[in-house]
């Protein structure tokens, strides 16, 4: 197959291509894990894959290095699964299609993986080379990342012996990441029941779409449109304007960490009402454009007219209800950091509203920096979720990285890439998930960073990654193992 990457150095480039071809959304690893041991067994490296996937590969020390302490090198080998709705591509099959525009890679109408493969493919050529120095290595590899950094949470860190990690999974060049929030994920499951409608009605399909989404984390600043929310207002407003609809269905999103971009709603209207529903929806254009001016300049409001097979329709109280816990549950930011300017504390995302045979399910993302605010915002939850009947289901839990002021990695960093470039790094916070708080629950005396060349849009269609950062954060890398034996002095 011909190479699109082109581009030196040549090791990284090849391995993310590589990867490109190899579905890897959560859950689905499996193929991604065996090529990593297939990798490490062909440079002779020692390597671990756990019963998760989750694959660690070791390297021991270049001469002169020996004496250093191992540094763990990490990224997840996971992507987001996002595409267009037009776009024909099979997650569970399909290589990604590559396109360069300019300066920066994309995917055609999908998601890339640069968010982690770059991680991947960074460390796999430090692993393959014979001319980079380093102290000992570990690259740890983790699976299910971003549903909630399962491998990491599940990963044995008795198999590790590093004094320092590098994460590779931030998306600013020049940006040295000391800090990120801990996060969980909340199903809040509304049983509904069901009732039959006759056949003189007219069945309409309601759409919020256009929007930008973007990472639940990253993005949320950006007070970007939430298409679940956003549905469930047009569905409050017909309520409130008196016009008699029944629900068929409503559903949103495809992942709790991905602000959604399109919902639906299927309702049933006499056909005297349709124009009322038509008006109201010209009505609600105008005011989301207005509401979204400068952040969501895309975002529509479509109905259309089709034909629902089903003869069932919530009940009237399932349906009064859904649509109240709809308007109720909590998204967005809930807080902002006194301590760090523009810095999210803390915020919950509604990523996906499905509705099935005897439920509608509301998966959330809560985030913060502060444990005590994510335990919160479960609360609120657990208490919404009591007033309206329904049940709360928690899981992947995971913690925050707090600061560490007496770092010597982050002042090894910066000393480098002050040399390298002539003017400081940033140092920052994140309010989003990295994987190096849990790695620090399970290994307390670790000194961590996480770095990463320029990204943009990830988890959405548009998501695109710079090839000269590319190059310029693997060299900058390099340099910081080459000198490392300055961090022990």
């Amino acid at each position: 197959m011909e190479r699109i990457l082109n581009f030196e150095p040549k090791k990284v480039f090849t391995y993310f291509e590589d990867l490109t071809r190899i579905p890897r959304g959560s859950g689905n690893e499996k193929e991604v894990s065996d090529y990593l041991v297939e990798f490490a067994k062909s440079n002779n490296l020692e390597y671990i894959q756990d019963e998760y996937m989750n694959v660690i590969i070791k390297k021991p020390a270049t001469p002169g290095y020996e004496s250093l302490p191992a540094v763990i090198l990490q990224g997840h080998m996971d992507m987001v699964n996002e595409k267009n709705n037009d776009k024909v591509h099979d997650f569970d099959k399909d290589p990604l299609t590559l396109k360069i525009v300019g300066d920066d890679i994309y995917a055609d109408e999908t998601t890339l993986g640069a968010d982690n493969g770059i991680a991947v493919a960074m460390a796999m050529s430090i692993l393959a080379s014979s001319d980079v120095a380093h102290p000992a290595l570990e690259a740890v590899f983790t699976v299910e990342e971003e549903t909630g950094l399962v491998g990491a949470l599940k990963l044995d860190g008795s198999k590790l012996d590093g004094k320092y990690l590098i994460n590779i999974d931030s998306e600013e060049e020049g940006e040295l990441l000391v800090s990120c929030a801990g996060g969980s994920r909340i199903k809040l499951i509304l049983p509904v029941s069901y009732t039959d409608i006759d056949s003189n009605r007219v069945d309409l399909k309601v759409s919020v779409k256009g929007l930008y989404g973007g990472h639940s984390g990253m993005d949320i600043i950006k007070g970007r449109g939430n298409a679940n929310k956003l549905v469930g207002r047009i569905l409050d407003a017909m309520i409130t304007e008196g016009i008699n609809f029944e629900l068929f269905n409503v559903n949103g999103g495809s992942k709790m960490n991905a602000i959604p971009r399109e919902a639906d709603a299927v309702i049933a209207v006499n056909s005297s009402d349709k124009a009322k529903v038509e008006a109201l929806i010209s009505k609600w254009n105008d005011i989301l454009k207005n509401e979204l001016r400068g952040k969501d300049d895309n975002v529509q409001v479509v109905v259309s007219e089709i034909k629902q097979d089903s003869t069932k329709v919530f009940d009237e109280n399932s349906k009064l209800t859904a649509i109240a816990t709809l308007m109720m549950v909590p998204n967005g930011i809930m807080s902002m950091s006194h301590a760090i300017e523009n810095l999210v504390e803390s915020s919950v995302n509604l990523g996906v509203l499905t509705t099935t045979d005897s439920s509608v399910s509301f998966e959330c993302a809560p985030r913060s920096s502060v444990g005590s605010l994510k335990e919160a915002i479960r609360n609120q939850y657990k208490a919404l979720a009591y007033l309206v009947g329904a049940e709360l289901v928690t899981d992947s839990d995971y913690p925050e990285w707090q600061y560490n002021p007496d770092s010597k990695l982050r002042t090894h960093f910066e000393k480098v890439y002050k040399d390298m470039y002539n003017k400081d790094s940033k140092v920052v916070a994140i309010h989003a998930g990295v994987e190096c708080g849990l790695f620090k629950e399970k290994l307390p005396e670790l000194d961590m960073i996480s770095i990463g060349p320029n990204m943009a849009d990830v988890h959405t269609p548009n998501e695109h990654v710079s090839i000269s950062s590319i190059q310029r954060t693997y060299s900058y890398l390099l340099e910081v193992l080459k000198r490392f034996n300055e961090i022990e002095r």
